[in-house]
């Protein structure tokens, strides 16, 4: 049944992903349109929350099933200057800045995050745009790095800043994020990965860290990320009106349609 319905959520989602990506731009601004998908995105979302378990695994696979050829989506490698720079030194002055909502906020370097408690899974990517791949991860679970930095009460999501941008806006809403609630921050298999099958994770693939949010669609699984913020709102405006985050959806996918919360 949880395969069944994990295929089943994840052809919808394609779905969902078709209708925004072919000739639905004007679709796409209609209040009455949006107002719909929204409301069947919270279906899904309270669907699958009672369905299964908070905890219950995403499937995983034997070293057999893992896929010769994982394909690469997205940015396959970060053209600015920082990021540039801290390839070109192996990362080695890499710190992952955990903030936001936090008691004690965090720098960790790679060596640091390798010490915290970690996990080794091998895993299905399935994407929106309609293929699956195998392969196998290691990383940081992100639930015991979170209460390392210390939860404040009023925390509801953690946001990944991340270091490629998918296009220039002169706002910085061109820039990738993603953000997850707590119950999937604290799920098992949420983590932090930094190898791929068996070697460090390669550039095309989100060198030094990518999130691997198992029970989510691909484009929920950021890669490049560079900072971790916990945060009470997803649409927080600044004092001049204008979203502090993005477009104010929770994601750079998100703000141009697609669902938030994308669980198969």
């Amino acid at each position: 049944m949880t395969t069944n319905r994990r295929g089943w959520l994840g052809a919808a989602g394609a779905s969902l992903a078709g209708l925004w990506l072919t000739a639905c731009d004007k679709l796409a601004n209609d209040p009455k349109v949006n107002g719909v998908l929204q409301k069947a995105e919270g279906w899904t979302m309270r669907a699958q929350r009672a369905l299964t378990d908070r905890k219950a695994l995403a499937r995983e696979f034997s070293p057999a099933d893992i896929s010769p050829d994982f394909r690469a989506n997205g940015t396959t490698r970060p053209d600015s200057y920082e990021y540039e720079t801290l390839l070109a030194g192996n990362f080695a002055d890499y710190r992952l800045a955990i903030g936001g909502l936090v008691e004690r906020p965090l720098e960790l370097s790679m060596a640091e995050l390798r010490a915290l408690p970690s996990r080794t899974q091998i895993t299905r990517h399935d994407c929106v745009e309609g293929w699956s791949s195998i392969g196998k991860w290691k990383g940081a679970r992100l639930g015991p790095l979170l209460d390392r930095a210390g939860l404040k009460p009023n925390a509801r999501y953690i946001v990944f800043h991340c270091a490629d941008s998918l296009e220039l806006t002169l706002d910085g809403t061109g820039q990738y994020y993603e953000s997850i609630d707590l119950i999937d921050a604290y799920h098992p298999q949420t983590i932090l990965a930094y190898e791929m099958n068996d070697a460090t994770l390669p550039v095309r693939h989100g060198a030094p860290i990518r999130l691997r949010v198992e029970r989510q669609l691909g484009y929920k699984h950021a890669k490049y990320v560079m900072r971790i913020e916990a945060v009470e709102r997803l649409d927080a405006v600044d004092a001049n009106g204008q979203t502090v985050l993005g477009r104010g959806k929770g994601g750079y996918w998100p703000d141009r349609g697609y669902e938030w919360y994308a669980g198969i």
